[in-house]
């Protein structure tokens, strides 16, 4: 894979990430421990010990540069408690009518991401699906703590619900969808309709999601270091949302600690984890949890693959990256039509 190689190399200049980041062993599928090889060669300082600007600039470069599939794009500007708040709507190339649509809510642990960064990921979901895509660009941590973000998130998806024509967009099938902190964003967004009464969700995907504001668990040990997404990493993002024990506790913040009764009546989920990744047994338990609570919901653990697989675009053609956004497509398809 070419392509692989030459992007790994640019990545590996981009990323500038210590030794920390990268090693993997026995299970890691075979592209996936050439990127975290190229990593482990890469040196330069832990991104948890990095300002917030450097540490975006070092998703921002390793992200650059991707093939982008076929999609219309344009942007929208909403009013939220009466500050300005900007939606991109991605649509399949060439489409007219009206479209369901999904909000997507991006990762990067609360501090790092936009949507260049997440672009091939939110137009890879748009293709296969059919839907509209609606980007909440949420403003980050440490800059707004929570709960700015998920505020915004669901006065956001509230808006599309209550204005979908001026989007072309039919807010009767309207869907939320994010990957790691994006994942914990969309169930809560989810969480927060149920309770409101409104906006009716048809689907919530959730991709590698944060869950939970817990450390200690077996894949939180078993991957803390040299898989890419690490516990100090981790225990960063937390740090720059919140650092409020109550706070952490809500279910705002950990949806996990929902009670079966807070999740009784949630839209369907498709969630999605990878073997390799920190979050793992999190986002695996709030599937458990929502099968438990009566709720219809598809659990699919991606083996050999790391934490954001499907987002990092040096992972793009990986079959794993392929199958999952497969799936994912597929569902906001069978959901939303």
């Amino acid at each position: 894979m070419n392509r692989f190689r030459k992007i790994v190399g640019l990545t590996v200049i981009a990323l500038g990430i210590n030794s920390a980041f990268a090693a993997g062993g026995p299970g890691v599928e075979q592209h996936t421990q050439g990127f975290l090889n190229a990593l482990a060669q890469g040196g330069g300082t832990p991104l948890e010990q990095l300002s917030p600007k450097d540490a975006r600039a070092v998703l921002t470069g390793a992200q650059a540069g991707a093939t982008l599939p076929a999609a219309d794009v344009s942007e929208k500007i909403i009013t939220i408690d009466g500050k300005p708040l900007k939606l991109v709507v991605v649509r399949p190339a060439g489409s007219k009518g009206v479209l369901p649509a999904f909000m997507f809510f991006h990762g990067g642990g609360w501090v790092l991401g936009d949507f260049p960064t997440h672009e091939r990921l939110i137009r890879d979901l748009v293709s296969r699906s059919g839907a509209a895509a609606v980007y909440v660009d949420y403003t980050p941590s440490p800059e707004a703590k929570y709960p700015t973000a998920i505020n915004q998130a669901y006065a956001a998806t509230k808006w599309v619900a209550e204005h979908g024509k001026e989007l072309n967009i039919d807010s009767s099938r309207l869907a939320v969808a994010g990957n790691s902190v994006g994942g914990n964003m969309a169930a809560v967004v989810a969480l927060k309709a149920k309770e409101a009464g409104t906006p009716k969700l048809k689907f919530q995907l959730l991709l590698w999601p944060v869950t939970d504001a817990n450390f200690e668990n077996t894949s939180y040990n078993q991957f803390a270091d040299g898989y890419f997404l690490t516990k100090n990493m981790m225990q960063w993002f937390w740090d720059n949302y919140t650092t409020n024990p109550a706070e952490r506790n809500e279910i705002y913040a950990s949806p996990l600690r929902a009670s079966i009764e807070q999740l009784k009546g949630l839209p369907p989920a498709l969630v999605q984890t990878a073997a390799l990744d920190v979050l793992r047994d999190e986002g695996e338990a709030y599937a458990n949890k929502l099968d438990a609570a009566g709720v219809t919901v598809t659990s699919v653990r991606y083996n050999g693959m790391i934490h954001d697989f499907g987002l990092l675009n040096v992972l793009a053609d990986v079959p794993g990256t392929q199958a999952a956004l497969d799936q994912a497509g597929q569902a906001l398809k069978k959901h939303l039509n």
